[in-house]
């Protein structure tokens, strides 16, 4: 643990371990339900050693303390790859090592192994939430040149968040992602009717092949997913990333009992079953707002299921549930047809050698024009009927 003591009143306390901050303390400066940055999903990838030293993220979380009470706080992670951001940057590197200069370690605030966009500086006032940023990418850039860290980056901020870190002298990266939208619809049949003809029968299609396969589905939630549903769907997950990556994956099975132990109420599970017997299962995290669709995995290969899984029965969960979007998680084109919107997501960055932040610069503007008429060209695809 080390310290940093700002101007009048302020200290900016680095921690390596959420272990040093209490859990209420920290969930008071979460704003509404968004799981992602709570102390139970964030201490759950500690305890279970998905994340560590060893695994290449040591966390560095950012305190910010006023007269003894905490303020503001940054979920930080010393990098020593780029594995599991999904804001990809190892072109950056590579050049860094032409240049005989090392990126690693770099800082980054993100949430491991979830792209999902939400709030990554949590501040008590917000009304004080420009003068706090400043404050804190000051305390993370000196942090950095203490640690000889290439760089900080902010993975999947909200806009606000990322529009204020540009105040910051970082540079803000656009990427894309496709979600889908209940526009107040009340069943499954209320959605598709939005579509056109050619694509609603394509996709109740899919819907029916699943039905004559003899698949159903079980949607569990909470303390309702027991010990037997959750080992299958480790078993799923560690086979879906053997055939993908080679690996088990990056979770442990202790993060997903943690889970199930501390925060089961932010979970939803799908199960699919063949003539009663379990063949794949997903694994959607939620909070008031917003369905996410996280993992999956099967035992067997049937055709739809992936889409059915994954997509369709998070539709109807969430028109059942009054939830208002779905998060289904990063790239896919394939989700286009199905109902998802394509939505800007953002980064920012800092590089502290001032040629690479100049390069990247252009980098990057360049790189947002490519994108804003990329989902500009996807709009105009969308299968719905024209208004």
């Amino acid at each position: 643990m080390s310290t940093n003591t700002q101007p009048i009143n302020f200290k900016c306390i680095f921690v390596d371990n959420l272990k040093f901050i209490d859990a209420e303390r920290w969930n008071a400066l979460c704003p509404g339900d968004y799981p992602f940055v709570r102390h139970e999903f964030l201490s759950a990838l500690e305890t279970s050693g998905s994340v560590s030293n060893d695994k290449g993220w040591q966390p560095q979380h950012l305190l910010v303390e006023e007269n003894d009470v905490l303020i503001a706080a940054v979920p930080l992670y010393i990098k020593y790859h780029s594995y599991g951001e999904y804001v990809f940057d190892w072109a950056w590197a590579d050049a860094y090592k032409r240049y005989g200069m090392d990126y690693y370690p770099k800082l980054i605030s993100a949430i491991p192994f979830t792209p999902c966009s939400g709030t990554r500086i949590l501040i008590a006032d917000p009304a004080r939430q420009p003068a706090l940023i400043a404050i804190i990418v000051a305390a993370i850039k000196k942090r950095a040149q203490e640690l000889n860290a290439s760089s900080w980056h902010c993975l999947f901020p909200i806009a606000e968040i990322s529009a204020q870190l540009i105040a910051c002298e970082t540079l803000q990266r656009i990427g894309c992602q496709f979600h889908w939208f209940n526009r107040g619809y009340k069943s499954w049949d209320d959605f598709v009717a939005t579509m056109t003809s050619r694509k609603r029968k394509n996709i109740n299609k899919e819907r029916r092949n699943i039905q004559e396969q003899e698949i159903s589905f079980l949607v569990k939630e909470g303390a309702d997913i027991n010990a037997v549903d959750w080992h299958l769907f480790y078993q799923l997950y560690c086979n879906t990333y053997l055939k993908r990556s080679g690996h088990n994956g990056y979770l442990t099975k202790q993060f997903f009992n943690t889970l199930s132990e501390n925060f089961s109420t932010a979970v939803m599970m799908v199960i699919a079953q063949h003539q009663e017997k379990p063949i794949a299962a997903a694994l959607f995290f939620k909070d008031g707002n917003t369905l996410y669709g996280r993992y999956w995995g099967c035992v067997a290969e049937y055709d739809f299921l992936h889409f059915e899984t994954c997509y369709y029965q998070g539709i109807d969960y969430a028109i059942k549930n009054g939830l208002q979007r779905f998060d289904g998680g990063a790239q896919g084109e394939h989700k286009i047809q199905r109902g998802f919107e394509p939505v800007l997501t953002y980064s920012n960055h800092w590089l502290m050698h001032d040629e690479f932040q100049q390069a990247i610069k252009n980098f990057v503007e360049q790189e947002a024009e490519g994108l804003q008429t990329y989902c500009t060209g996807v709009k105009n695809n969308l299968p719905f009927k024209e208004a």
